[in-house]
């Protein structure tokens, strides 16, 4: 019995450990999506739209040729649909950030993902909310806030970014759910096409307050928007979904927290922002490094305890 129990919580860190490799190479994948969003000319939105055409058609026509190409019920379409809208919302306001700041606003906001996870999540699922979690995602929004008080001039930048961090904590909490129903693959397709049509449904209005200079990609963007669709979406989508199945949707969210990092480092070395910044810029990066080591930290000693208790008490439960 203890033998069965022992090989049991063996696999089980196995699956853990492949979860967050594949959880952390979604992030390495999602922090390069700031510099490719950079090089690509196009407007966000219109970089948004091209990227979903290219990953919905991607992703049915290697569904098709598997045989996994399901048909869901109309009200199951239609609730992630509306995931899909929240993937659309996020995307579009993400390039902004890259836009009309720089890639560095961009992913240093995203940060303040794991507060508004702490405070959402509670809401969304009837939990009490974990001040543990406040504090920890409290430390990134006061890196923001450090980063950007001394920036003012990326002021526009910095409001899509927020807007864009709230709709990615808002991402994993609802996917959680849909992820006992569906798999990640059929999950993906359809977020992507409800993003799709989402996107289509916002280009008037859109357009009106952000005027784009061109709409048809050049044939550099058309290179750079496919890598960003078959690399940066379909596959980084794979990895993020796939790691969910066995990591909290705050664990998730504080990990990406390692985005700005990433995507600051690629910046600092593709477009030489590091001069645009002083010290309070690294001060603020250092802080939320310091919530993301923190969480780690607190999650390794977290199941340490557990596996701790399940030795001393073999064949009883506990959840995480």
């Amino acid at each position: 019995m203890c033998c069965t129990s022992d090989i049991i919580l063996r696999l089980s860190l196995v699956h853990m450990r492949k979860a967050f490799f594949q959880l952390h190479l979604a992030v390495f994948l999602a922090g390069f999506t700031a510099i490719l969003g950079k090089l690509i000319g196009l407007n966000e939105i219109f970089l948004v739209g091209y990227r979903l055409v290219i990953t919905v058609i991607t992703l049915a026509f290697l569904l098709k040729i598997k045989k996994q190409l399901i048909l869901l019920p109309l009200k199951e379409t239609l609730q992630i649909f509306c995931v899909g809208f929240i993937v659309a919302v996020h995307w579009i306001t993400f390039y902004g950030s890259v836009k009309y700041g720089n890639v560095s606003v961009a992913v240093v906001c995203l940060a303040g993902s794991g507060f508004f996870t702490a405070l959402l999540d509670p809401l969304f699922y009837k939990k009490n909310i974990s001040m543990r979690e406040i504090l920890l995602g409290g430390i990134a929004i006061l890196g923001i806030y450090i980063i950007f008080d001394f920036h003012p001039q990326y002021k526009t930048g910095i409001i899509f970014g927020i807007i864009s961090a709230i709709g990615i904590s808002l991402f994993p909490i609802f996917n959680k759910r849909l992820l006992t129903k569906h798999s990640p693959a059929t999950l993906t397709l359809y977020e992507m096409t409800g993003g799709l049509l989402a996107t289509c449904l916002l280009l008037p209005v859109y357009l009106f307050y952000f005027p784009a200079d061109y709409y048809l990609p050049s044939k550099n963007d058309w290179i750079l928007l496919l890598v960003l669709s078959w690399l940066c979406t379909v596959y980084c989508f794979h990895l993020q979904l796939n790691a969910l199945q066995k990591i909290s949707a705050f664990t998730c969210n504080l990990a990406y927290n390692l985005e700005p990092v990433y995507g600051i480092i690629l910046a600092f070395i593709i477009f030489k922002e590091n001069k645009l910044f002083n010290s309070q810029f690294y001060f603020g990066v250092g802080l939320i490094l310091l919530a993301v080591l923190l969480q780690t930290a607190s999650v390794y000693y977290h199941r340490k305890k557990i596996k701790s208790y399940k030795t001393a008490h073999p064949g009883i439960e506990t959840t995480s």
